[in-house]
């Protein structure tokens, strides 16, 4: 435990000795001046500060906030060009500096792997170790209990004590018991369940924690309401619950995709639907002379309707904004077919991205009708609403994708949805993309 407080200088030590390292070795005509070194040692620093890199918690692993040090390597190589421009040094080959941030980078992650590779083998045997108990019993103990068990978090779970006398094995008697079973067993960490004990308990406990220096840890009483977005909030001195912050409401989050949806979608119109267009438009003439585009009125973030665009793949019929296409459909032209299948015809929804009515990453948009009927029939089905919708998706790319034939389509269709809303990250609106690509190359049908 005393240990663990020197790992973030030993970790600051070792990227500053592997940055210096590498800009002396590979660029000292520009590294090795005084101003040089303080201003790469500060921008790494300053960098890492800025985005609270160092600081990493028990629970935490590799792939955790992966977003970290990507944050701090764009940081860090946008200080480094632009020193070039500060101190009036000649960059020489972009290409050169290039490779060598990229393989500074590269030296950093694997520093990074090894260092969360090394911490789990030793917690898992037996070093690093925090010693834990918890005072009361109620459903919240069992999914607890499932962090405690992993060993390379490196928590010891000794037992539970509750005033209800219990034949489990972790069970250690009683509340007024735990005073002295904590003193006696070098406890860390006392994790209360607070709906199980008084207020009186509770300050007791309090005082107990604070004059034997262990950490107290209260598990509030939520009323089993649970949520992955949830967080605490404080006002004054309460702590609020607030059940869905969402990682798209933050300001940062917001322009960030933004900018990365523009930018995309302004690609993709003019490195492909500004050819693309006018060869489907000719194409649809001898196939069936429907016009190029197909619109239909969609909910989008907050139930905002809008309408959505794309290349027609299907003849013109009354009951084109209430039927969704099945398997097979007659209405579908043989050009719409091949559209369908390489998921061409969704490309026009990239003016949708562009005007802000869309994302280029998020939950598909349903007609007005689906939504209507959804909103009833399943659970939380709102929820997705509370992002923009987007031309591809979590459910999509996972097979969720196509004809709603029964309540599990929509249903899982909504959680995966669901699970996008509330772990928003932009690698993974790039793993997204990537995975419908190749589903496109593939020629994966879908009818939604």
């Amino acid at each position: 435990m005393k240990r663990s407080a020197l790992i973030v200088p030993i970790s600051i030590l070792i990227h500053l000795t592997l940055l210096n390292g590498f800009l002396a070795w590979f660029l000292p005509e520009v590294y090795l001046n005084i101003n040089s070194i303080l201003f790469y040692n500060a921008s790494w620093l300053l960098s890492a500060y800025a985005i609270d890199y160092y600081p990493t918690s028990r629970k935490e692993r590799f792939f955790t906030n992966l977003h970290k040090p990507l944050q701090l390597y764009i940081l860090f190589a946008l200080a480094y060009f632009a020193w070039f421009s500060l101190s009036k040094i000649r960059m020489g080959s972009l290409g050169y500096h290039t490779n060598l941030l990229l393989g500074l980078f590269a030296c950093l992650l694997l520093y990074r792997i090894l260092f969360y590779y090394a911490r789990a083998r030793y917690r898992e045997t037996g070093g690093n170790a925090v010693h834990v108990v918890v005072i009361g019993r109620d459903r919240n103990l069992k999914k607890i209990r499932k962090v405690f068990d992993e060993p390379d978090l490196g928590y010891r779970y000794l037992g539970y004590f509750d005033n209800s006398d219990s034949k489990s094995p972790t069970y250690l008697g009683k509340v007024e018991e735990s005073f002295r079973y904590i003193k006696e067993r070098d406890v860390h960490q006392i994790f209360c369940i607070a709906s199980r004990l008084s207020q009186a308990q509770l300050f007791n406990l309090m005082a107990f924690a604070d004059n034997n220096l262990i950490k107290l840890k209260v598990v509030p009483d939520n009323k089993e309401i649970f949520t992955r977005a949830m967080t605490i909030e404080l006002y004054d001195n309460v702590p609020v619950l607030n059940l869905r912050e969402l990682p798209l409401e933050t300001p940062y989050a917001k322009v960030v995709k933004r900018c990365f949806d523009v930018v995309f979608a302004l690609l993709v119109i003019v490195g492909v639907l500004s050819w693309l267009s006018p060869l489907i438009f000719i194409l649809q003439h001898f196939d069936s002379n429907e016009p190029l585009y197909f619109k239909q009125r969609r909910h989008g973030v907050n139930r905002k309707v809008f309408w959505c665009y794309k290349f027609r793949s299907m003849t013109t019929t009354a009951d084109a904004d209430t039927k969704m296409m099945t398997k097979n459909d007659k209405r579908v032209t043989k050009l719409g077919r091949i559209l369908r299948r390489t998921s061409i015809d969704e490309l026009p929804q990239f003016y949708n991205v562009l005007l802000g009515d869309m994302s280029v990453v998020g939950p598909r948009p349903h007609m007005e009708l689906h939504t209507e009927k959804y909103q009833t029939s399943v659970d939380k089905y709102l929820v997705r609403h509370f992002v923009k919708p987007g031309i591809t998706g979590l459910a999509q790319v996972r097979g969720y994708r196509g004809e709603i034939v029964q309540q599990a389509d929509i249903v899982n269709r909504t959680r995966l949805d669901i699970f996008y809303v509330e772990k928003w990250s932009l690698w993974l609106d790039v793993k997204i993309i990537i995975k419908t690509v190749l589903n496109a190359v593939r020629g994966e049908e879908k009818a939604y």
